[in-house]
């Protein structure tokens, strides 16, 4: 009983230390000087996250699997460019996040776009690409390796 439990905390524990490698930022610059130190690309999430039911969709069945944060992990730095409807931000996130929207031209939510470590956009990924989670790490794979 006792060793169970110990592996019972032991697979928390590591489960709580790799959800915590994933977070994802809001500051593009920040996201691309760690892409850059850690050899990772960028994904841009650009989201109604309190209204888009595509945007909650993607959310709940890609984002927020384990299979996807431990991908996530170790090979991209997450940005959540947001554009809500009732959760607050600042006036600084909604003037960055409106400027990423006219600067990479996003005309509908959700819409991922993939950066290399220099900044550039290696790719952009539609609704219909981004259906499951092996689909979408597949993708961010052979943008990952060049292809």
């Amino acid at each position: 009983m006792r060793k169970g439990v110990i592996a019972f905390l032991a697979a928390i524990l590591f489960w709580s230390a790799n959800a915590a490698d994933v977070n994802w930022l809001t500051d593009l610059p920040k996201a691309e000087a760690q892409a850059k130190a850690e050899n990772k690309i960028v994904l841009m999430d650009f989201s109604g996250s309190d209204w888009c039911p595509d945007c909650i969709a993607l959310k709940k069945k890609v984002f927020d699997t384990e299979k996807f944060q431990a991908y996530a992990a170790t090979n991209v730095v997450l940005v959540d460019v947001d554009f809500p409807d009732k959760k607050p931000q600042s006036s600084d996130l909604k003037k960055a996040n409106a400027e990423l929207k006219d600067k990479y031209k996003v005309e509908a939510l959700p819409t991922l776009v993939v950066l290399d470590q220099d900044g550039k956009e290696i790719g952009r990924l539609s609704d219909s690409d981004e259906d499951s989670v092996k689909a979408l790490i597949t993708a961010l794979g052979k943008y990952k390796a060049g292809k």
